[in-house]
Order: C-alpha cells, then sequence, then structure tokens
C-alpha cells in the first residue's frame, strides 16, 4: 500500500506548533472517515531529515483525495514514499483569495488561524454537507465571531459566511478591517452598515458585505456574502431564519466571565452562555449540519459542555478522533474541542 508524509505547516505560536502534529492526526482521521471512505491507515508522527511530518497509508488517492487534503489545517505538502525519495503530490487548497486575509490582523486574544481552519474543516466534515465541501457554497456562522478570524477563514474557503458578536469594539475593528482589505486588493464588492430596528428601536448594528471572487463572477450576481450583527448571541434566532446555516463554528471565551451588554449589564459565565444559547444555535442548524465548539477545559469540564449541546438537541460526536483536539493554549489555557450533529 502506498506510503505518504504530510509537511507540517510551520507555526508562528511555538506552543500550538508543538501540538500541531498531534492535531493533524486526529483532522486527518475524521477526514479519512468522512471524506475519503475509510481508506487512510497507518496514521502517526514522523520525523524525515530532522523535520515533522504526519505519516499514513492510502489505497492510491484519488485528484478529489489530494483535493480534500489540500485543506487539512496545518498541511504545507504532500510526498508519496517511495524508498528513500519523497514525490511532491500537487496540492490544491480551496482558497479564493490571498491568505493575508487571515494572517494580517494580529490582536491580542486572536484565536490561532490554524486552528480555526482546524474547527471549520472539523463542522464541514461531520455534516451531511461533507460530500459538497469543495463543491458548493456553503453557509457557516459563528456565533461568538469576535474580531472574525473565523468569518475570514469561511469567506476564504468561498463560503457565505455570518456572525454574532456583543461586543461593538470589535464589530467596529472588523467593520474596518474588511472594508480596507477589500479596497486594498481591488475586489468587487459592496459593504454597508445599517442599524437594525425591531418596533421603532434599534436593537443592533449590521455589517452587510458583498465580494466577488472574480470581477465577471460579481457582474454575474455570484458574490460572497458576509454579514456580522453586534448584538447578543442569545437572540440569533432574531436576525438569521432557522435551518438556513449548514455549519455553525465558534470559540467559547475562555476566561471566567463573558459580558451580555444588550440589556445593560448581564453577566454570564462560559458555560452559562452556552447553555442560554445552544439552543437557538441549534434552532439555525440544517438537518444534518454539525457545530464544532472550543472552549478553555480549566474552567468548563467536557461533560458539562458535551450536555449542553445535549440539552440544545444536539448529538455530540463524543468518541475515537473526536476525542484527540485537546492541547496547551497557554499556562492557564487547556483548549479542546466539542462537535455536535443536528438530526437529519
Amino acid at each position: 500500500m502506498p506510503t505518504y508524509a504530510l509537511l507540517v505547516r510551520p507555526a508562528l505560536n511555538r506552543v500550538y506548533a508543538d501540538s500541531s502534529v498531534d492535531l493533524m492526526a486526529a483532522e486527518l482521521t475524521v477526514f479519512g472517515e468522512r471524506l475519503l471512505g475509510g481508506r487512510i491507515g497507518g496514521i502517526e508522527p514522523t520525523r524525515i531529515g530532522g523535520v515533522p511530518y504526519l505519516g499514513f497509508e492510502a489505497d492510491s488517492l484519488t485528484e478529489r483525495d489530494t483535493q480534500h487534503l489540500a485543506n487539512l489545517s496545518s498541511a504545507y505538502a504532500l510526498f508519496e514514499r517511495r524508498d528513500d525519495l519523497l514525490a511532491p503530490v500537487e496540492l490544491t487548497p480551496l482558497d479564493k483569495f490571498d491568505d493575508d486575509l487571515v494572517t494580517i490582523l494580529k490582536y491580542s486574544g486572536k484565536t490561532n488561524e490554524h486552528f480555526t481552519k482546524l474547527m471549520l474543516n472539523l463542522a464541514v466534515a461531520s455534516s451531511d454537507s461533507a460530500g459538497e465541501m469543495l463543491d458548493r457554497k456553503l453557509r457557516v456562522l459563528d456565533p461568538l465571531c469576535g474580531r472574525g478570524t473565523t468569518l475570514n477563514q469561511a469567506l476564504l474557503y468561498g463560503y457565505d459566511v455570518a456572525g454574532i458578536d456583543v461586543d461593538g469594539k470589535d464589530f467596529d475593528a472588523y467593520s474596518t478591517f474588511i472594508q480596507t482589505w477589500l479596497k486594498r486588493k481591488r475586489l468587487k464588492h459592496s459593504a454597508e452598515v445599517t442599524r437594525v430596528r425591531r418596533d421603532g428601536k434599534v436593537i443592533a448594528r449590521r455589517l452587510a458585505v458583498s465580494v466577488g471572487v472574480s470581477k465577471e463572477s460579481y457582474k454575474a450576481g455570484d458574490a460572497l456574502n458576509l454579514d456580522f450583527v453586534n448584538a447578543d448571541t442569545t437572540e440569533a434566532t432574531r436576525f438569521h431564519r432557522a435551518a438556513t446555516f449548514d455549519v455553525i463554528v465558534a470559540d467559547a471565551p475562555y476566561g471566567v466571565h463573558h459580558g451580555s451588554r444588550a440589556d445593560g449589564g448581564l453577566h454570564r459565565g462560559p458555560l452559562e452562555l452556552v447553555e442560554s444559547a445552544a439552543t437557538g444555535w441549534a434552532r439555525l442548524l440544517r438537518p444534518g449540519g454539525a457545530m464544532a465548539l472550543s472552549w478553555n477545559t480549566n474552567v468548563i469540564p467536557r461533560t458539562a459542555l458535551v450536555d449542553a449541546l445535549a440539552a440544545a438537541g444536539l448529538t455530540p460526536l463524543d468518541e475515537g478522533a473526536y476525542l484527540g483536539f485537546a492541547h496547551r493554549v497557554d499556562q492557564a489555557i487547556v483548549r479542546d474541542v466539542v462537535v455536535a450533529r443536528k438530526a437529519d
């Protein structure tokens, strides 16, 4: 059986770099089961010439197989091992725009972009839309989007994306960033910030962006849509119709408290926030949709978060490779991911 070696993409964050091979091994296992028909085995970290790789075995990889593998979160290059030689295998990732869309923005507390990509991959691969990952413009929601790392990664894939966040400063920062980036890239687009009114009252601000992958696609009306609502995530169903998203990806607050200022000063812990919001998030998922949620295990035990998603009507995937994503972020944060599906 042919054997392969995946070269791991360098990460600027040293702590994440130390975990990236093991994380991609679990991610590759999910891809193998959900996207490649279980034809991948022997997944094991290895070193070649002192450089970390992820080794695996597979029956002859098709072009579509390698297109899927090209989107692994930390994949840099793929080689087929032939005795002592490495034969390059061409990788064609989904990326529709320059990758500085996800790398250029730096700020304190930003979720590592490799990890954000991993969460998006897990949600898509675990959903009924897995087989359409390369072919269809999926709809992605991040209901705790902060300054938009997930929004940018989904846009990079060529997906429609929506975000919700209560922090007005994050909304303003992201609105400024994305409009500046689109202008600098000279991409055909429209962008507008409006006020959302209900019963004569302003309840939120909304950024609506439409952008073409090319001038031709934009003129033809085949644009990508980005929507960011500055509001409390527990009110997500006020801004989006039920059963309209293929996947949800969210990075829960890592600290003890998460502020919801929609009503003037309510403060919740991360678990309370998830418990309050998850039922609404689940309503927004299409049947067969999936959610990937990360959190700090030092603050919330895994069992508590799994129970919260189950109580919201989702089915947690709490076995096998899905238990392989815990890793240290810093002294106070050990991050993990739970994936849950909505019934077909």
